[in-house]
């Protein structure tokens, strides 16, 4: 009789345990399910784009900035200013940071 008694109460346990977690299912298909959906896809700038980086180089006074060489880690411009040939180097990070001039 106890192995009977045993078994029903896990049994019951089981069933009460699931009950929330079905139901919770069902309410995340609503409609705020696209708007979780849309904002997955948009994809943040992680780096330094190639615009922003040359932008930024021409605020530094090089005139006719140029990307020279990306990486994972860093960008160069390179360009003329008041003395010659010059090159910049920008962290490949949000916000362009200058590594070198």
């Amino acid at each position: 009789m106890t192995h009977f008694l045993t078994k029903a109460s896990l049994a019951a346990l089981l069933a009460l345990c699931t009950i929330p977690a079905t139901v919770s299912t069902a309410a995340a298909a609503g409609p705020q399910t696209n708007l979780v959906v849309e904002a997955q896809y948009h994809r943040p700038i992680r780096g330094c784009s190639p615009m922003h980086a040359v932008r930024k180089a021409r605020d530094f006074g090089l005139r006719r900035a140029h990307i020279t060489r990306m990486s994972p880690r860093v960008v160069v411009v390179a360009g003329r200013d008041r003395r010659g040939w010059d090159r910049i180097t920008f962290a490949n990070v949000r916000g362009c940071p200058l590594i070198r001039r």
